[in-house]
């Protein structure tokens, strides 16, 4: 019996040419599950992170560049910082004041405080409702929910009312956590601040030297302070 290639050879040539097609489509089929691959859920995961870096809740926005502290203490007056000590309200209503109120509750690790009170300001600030929203969200996720990165420290009653009002949030929603924090800062960090070595040194006319890092003492509540008054005496 003769070969059959013989008599049909176009199935050589046929057989020729398929081997090098299935060869070139294999590489196209390989290929085929990354394009339909989706890249948006490493997007979602990072959302928070992205939320925190808006310049509304950046501390270099705020507070100017960690490196213009120095500077900024360094310009201030002794007549200027004597101001400081007559209250805590003017003292944060300075911006070399808050200035420096950071750069010394960075030393006691406790800056999440000055942070949650400035956001509160921003948000206080927004010119549309629409803005409420967002901003809320941010704020309640980074100072104030279970675990947050910068959870400040809260009774339970404020907590809660803050947590309800964030559904559907006013300029007021954080009034009342806003107070809070600012009352634990008056009546606690605030008087350190005047008995600190830095502030000593703006009062007699020398710049800012680099404090040390205070260990973090625990976590102080309203209830702490209740019927305390702050003792501003300057040693």
């Amino acid at each position: 019996m003769e070969n059959p290639l013989l008599l049909f050879p176009q199935l050589n040539i046929s057989a020729s040419k398929d081997k090098p097609y299935c060869k070139v489509m294999k590489p196209a089929i390989k290929e085929e599950p990354n394009k339909a691959s989706k890249p948006g859920a490493k997007q979602k995961r990072n959302r928070l992170s992205l939320l925190l870096q808006k310049p509304e809740f950046h501390e270099s926005d705020h507070l100017g560049k960690p490196g213009n502290l120095t500077k900024a203490a360094s310009s201030v007056s002794p007549e200027e910082a004597v101001k400081w000590g007559e209250s805590f309200d003017k003292l944060l209503s300075e911006k070399a004041g808050l200035d420096a109120f950071t750069k010394f509750l960075k030393t006691e690790f406790s800056e999440e405080n000055i942070e949650f009170w400035i956001a509160c300001e921003d948000y206080k600030k927004s010119k549309s409702a629409h803005d409420l929203l967002p901003k809320a969200k941010t704020i309640f996720e980074t100072f104030i929910q279970k675990d947050a990165p910068k959870e400040v420290n809260l009774d339970f009653h404020t907590k809660e009312v803050t947590s309800q009002s964030i559904r559907q949030p006013l300029r007021s929603t954080f009034d009342a956590a806003q107070s809070t924090v600012y009352r634990l800062m008056e009546q606690d960090s605030y008087p350190r601040f005047l008995r600190s070595a830095a502030y000593r040194g703006l009062l007699q006319g020398r710049p800012a030297a680099r404090a040390p890092l205070r260990r973090r003492s625990r976590s102080f509540t309203v209830s702490d302070f209740q019927g305390v008054r702050p003792d501003l005496t300057v040693w």
